[in-house]
């Protein structure tokens, strides 16, 4: 047969090599070595018991089993904006209801329905650097252009700079913050000022806050657009709640959008799925409502294993360095400019046990970047990571 050749073009799954590059390691060296894995963004603990009491609840109702509504079950559509409206309440008064929701299998699927929605081939998407690898993969299978945005010398992308990059086949900006791989939260005024610049050119400012629950500055709003009452022209909000309620297996995400794009999102959404899973909607049900003592904890059990991870990377040990430490992520800039970054990631795993995303897998060049997550690390992991990293460093 033959396949479409945009389709074929497109790169693997950064997450799939990593499990493959796993797959070659010798397992008997657990018992001497463990592994630290340091590759996935997934959460090192299990749902709260109201989200797996409820879980259960649903699959034991056979009246449960058939299809949800295409937007989201009420309930969820409901939680998801009395949350939203509370926490960006202290930016203003804020207009959004659940009408402005739709539920979707995870906020992958959400970006992938946002983007097709948006753009189609020839046109252009707007992304600062460094990439979310599956936004980035995405555009590229579906023939849309992304532009890449350089962030200043701390990361930050500036709106500034991305109004030189706008040309009448851009259709959105992107943004993810906290971001992955950087973990880096893009300050409030900043994502104001893309907002401005998306209005002024009629274009969409799509923000993925998948991490937003892990921010340092989680107790204040990340932005005040709902505050503005013609934010549905421009502004589409995504969120996941895999690591926000550790229920990643169960496929919950959301888009917060006006009414125009969100018709379209429901056409696309009809083809795909039809509707998220409605044993993990109706857990996240729960676990916004009523798992707000275990949300808390959760959040600082990460920003815990976040400083012990930035502690173990303190005087950048055998030469790794910390660029960026937020969210579920540190960004790394490895010591060895002559090798390629995959090598490197090669010989962490098989020479030193750690588990590690390359950063080219986020750019479109190798500068010798590595993506650690943190979520697996705690205190004895912290310091075993420090003596591997110095020894992955020795005799360079």
């Amino acid at each position: 047969m033959r396949l479409d050749p945009t389709t074929a073009a497109g790169s693997d799954s950064p997450i799939g090599a990593a499990l493959a590059l796993a797959g070659e390691r010798d397992p008997a060296r657990d018992a001497t070595h463990p592994l630290l894995d340091m590759s996935q963004a997934a959460p090192p603990y299990p749902p709260a018991p109201e989200i797996v009491e409820r879980v259960v609840e649903v699959a034991r109702d056979p009246a449960a089993i058939g299809y949800s509504p295409v937007p989201g079950i009420p309930a969820l559509r409901r939680a998801i904006a009395d949350e939203l409206v509370r926490d960006h309440a202290r930016a203003g008064a804020v207009d959004l209801t659940p009408d402005d929701v739709v539920v979707t299998a995870g906020c992958n699927q959400a970006f992938a329905v946002v983007a097709d929605a948006l753009a189609g081939p020839g046109d252009e998407v707007i992304s600062p650097l460094p990439y979310y690898f599956n936004h980035d993969m995405w555009l590229r299978m579906r023939g849309v252009t992304p532009v890449y945005l350089e962030p200043d010398a701390g990361l930050v992308p500036r709106a500034a700079d991305a109004e030189a990059l706008v040309t009448p086949r851009t259709r959105a900006i992107v943004l993810v913050t906290p971001g992955n791989p950087s973990g880096l939260t893009v300050p409030p005024e900043e994502i104001v000022a893309f907002a401005e610049l998306a209005r002024r050119h009629d274009l969409a400012l799509v923000v993925d806050e998948t991490y937003r629950s892990f921010r340092d500055d989680a107790g204040a709003p990340s932005h005040p657009l709902f505050s503005d009452p013609d934010w549905r022209s421009t502004v589409v909000a995504l969120h996941s709640y895999s690591k926000d309620l550790a229920i990643p297996g169960h496929r919950v995400g959301s888009l917060v959008a006006g009414p125009e794009l969100r018709r379209q999102v429901l056409k696309l959404l009809d083809c795909i799925a039809i509707c998220a899973p409605r044993t993990g909607q109706e857990g996240a049900v729960a676990g916004l409502t009523r798992a707000g003592a275990w949300r808390a904890g959760r959040v600082a059990d990460i920003a815990r294993r976040r400083a012990l991870v930035g502690t173990a990377l303190d005087g950048a040990p055998g030469g790794f360095e910390v660029v960026s430490l937020g969210g579920f992520f540190a960004w790394v800039r490895h010591p060895f400019p002559e090798r390629p970054t995959l090598d490197v990631v090669r010989t962490l795993l098989l020479d030193h046990d750690v588990l590690t995303i390359p950063g080219t897998a986020f750019l479109p060049d190798d500068r010798q970047m590595l993506r650690m997550s943190v979520g697996r690390i705690d205190d004895d992991g912290a310091a075993l990571l420090r003596r591997r990293l110095v020894a992955a460093g020795a005799g360079r």
